[in-house]
């Protein structure tokens, strides 16, 4: 996954939208950044998992569309982490730390509750992310809590491409808003682990993210 060819394809297609519509259409087209953080889970059954905190970064527009609706297109780079139970051979279980790496882009329609002051957002995003590594190899070999030979290494290969519906309130200013939104993951992000001759070859898991973040347009 090349992030930087993604990342300057992206900018580039938010400022021709953004040019675009300034031409053609009279209403407000905003060119933000944001930035916040992320809590980051897998609903899963097959692992013991705890939410844990990570960021997000980005850049936004936000455009005029038709009566009180506007649209919102995005890039954002986000760093998730999160918690799965295990043990070593002679100890107690503890949450062992892993990160996951990514891009998101996300095509949302936007209802304005009070234009400029307070909207409602929902729509998909599209996620590319790395493995879900290791924060600290000294675990690689504890055995993951409900298995008798599943290690915490075994698990790292997850799946590379997710949709997530998202849904959320933006409240603020014209050029300063803030926002909470849920994402919650269409897709089995655990189906790689399958086929692999583990303990489990069922891996079921979908990604649960609140989102909390400061959007600054210009």
């Amino acid at each position: 996954m090349n992030l930087s060819k993604l990342f300057f394809a992206t900018i580039f297609l938010l400022s021709f939208y953004q040019s675009n519509a300034q031409r053609n259409y009279n209403g407000y087209n905003l060119l933000g950044i944001q930035g916040g953080i992320t809590f980051f889970e897998i609903q899963t059954e097959d692992l013991v998992t705890e939410q844990r905190q990570g960021f997000s970064a980005g850049f936004s527009t936000r455009g005029a569309f038709r009566n009180n609706f506007d649209l919102i297109y995005g890039l954002s780079f986000h760093n998730s982490t999160i918690g799965v139970e295990g043990k070593s051979l002679l100890g107690s279980p503890e949450n062992i730390g892993y990160s996951i790496q990514g891009v998101q882009l996300n095509l949302l329609c936007s209802y304005n509750l009070i234009m400029n002051h307070l909207s409602f957002e929902i729509g998909p995003v599209v996620g590319l992310n790395g493995n879900m590594k290791l924060d600290n190899n000294k675990f690689e070999n504890y055995i993951l809590s409900g298995y008798n030979t599943v290690r915490a290494k075994d698990i790292q290969d997850i799946s590379k491409f997710n949709v997530a519906l998202a849904g959320g309130i933006t409240s603020g200013f014209e050029h300063f808003r803030l926002s909470a939104q849920y994402q919650y993951g269409l897709a089995n992000m655990l189906a790689p682990l399958n086929g692999k001759g583990l303990e489990n070859s069922n891996f079921k898991g979908n990604s649960s993210t609140i989102l909390l973040m400061g959007i600054l347009y210009f």
